[in-house]
């Protein structure tokens, strides 16, 4: 879904509660990512790997000027022989300490096995942010979490399409001085003649 889309998608849901929901969960990502310099680690479940999301926020980290907010996907079916960005197994999550950022995405509820990495995770000082049904032992343990039941008006994909395009509009404002407007336009011109980043 690119930029446009997302646009109409917003302009569809104006009153309703999911743009607000997704701008404040796309807030406490961006917001713990950039405080703590980066870290930012993204897990599915073994039925649910989340690439297309991680690919989005490479995306938005580049196009925002975040490189916080590129993602370290982390997989249930790592293997040794693929890509460097598609090789980083489960043990990864073990090895997370204070000032990552742990993203869990998952369309139902997490098994045993990875709940319990998960909270290894946050007891040894990690962020943990969930994005999925709402239910269960993950929300409860996650320190901001978005919740997407089934049955509701947005699918999980469409929902982190959302969330993605916020984490790279939240900005900081940009420092008030004789320059402001100048360097908006400048970054702008720089943002529409960049070339795209490589896809996954």
């Amino acid at each position: 879904m690119d930029a446009v889309r997302v646009a109409l998608l917003r302009e569809v849901l104006a009153g309703t509660e999911w743009l607000g929901a997704t701008r404040r969960f796309a807030g406490a990502l961006r917001g713990s990512v950039v405080s703590h310099g980066g870290g930012l680690l993204l897990v599915g479940t073994p039925e649910y790997e989340p690439w297309h999301l991680a690919a989005h926020l490479v995306d938005e980290a580049a196009w925002s000027g975040t490189p916080e907010l590129a993602p370290t996907l982390v997989r249930h079916d790592a293997r040794p022989c693929a890509p460097a960005h598609l090789a980083v197994g489960l043990g990864r999550l073990e090895a997370a300490r204070r000032g990552e950022t742990l993203l869990v995405v998952s369309p139902e509820g997490p098994a045993a096995p990875l709940l319990e990495r998960v909270s290894d995770a946050r007891r040894a000082g990690a962020t943990v942010l969930a994005l999925g049904p709402g239910a269960g032992e993950l929300p409860a343990m996650a320190h901001e979490s978005l919740a997407v039941p089934a049955g509701s008006e947005l699918d999980l994909d469409t929902v982190q399409h959302l969330v993605s395009a916020a984490a790279g509009e939240n900005a900081l404002p940009a420092p008030r001085g004789r320059r402001r407007f100048r360097d908006r336009v400048s970054r702008l011109a720089e943002h529409l003649t960049a070339p795209p980043p490589a896809r996954w």
